[in-house]
């Protein structure tokens, strides 16, 4: 098990690989402040009080925080929520 953590050209968004998949099918999944999902990763992730957004496609999830969070805080608890979830 691994989670490779990759910056973006957003200095916002940060992105969580996995080496098993998340999502089934060809279908990307976000969630927007205010709204949930199907899936409880993506809801765990939108309860972080620093997260503004997610996206998640196959063995990914793209994290955005919001502007005054810091990433040096904010990557050990999303780390978690993947934990938590057995990836």
């Amino acid at each position: 098990m691994g989670i490779r953590v990759e910056g973006t050209p957003n200095p916002n968004a940060m992105k969580f690989t996995t080496d098993k998949l998340i999502f089934e099918g060809t279908n990307s999944v976000s969630v927007m402040p205010g709204n949930t999902s199907d899936y409880e990763i993506l809801n765990d992730l939108m309860n972080l009080e620093e997260v503004d957004n997610v996206f998640g496609y196959q063995n990914f999830i793209t994290v955005n925080k919001q502007f005054d969070a810091e990433w040096d805080n904010l990557n050990p608890k999303v780390l978690e929520v993947f934990e938590k979830h057995n990836y």
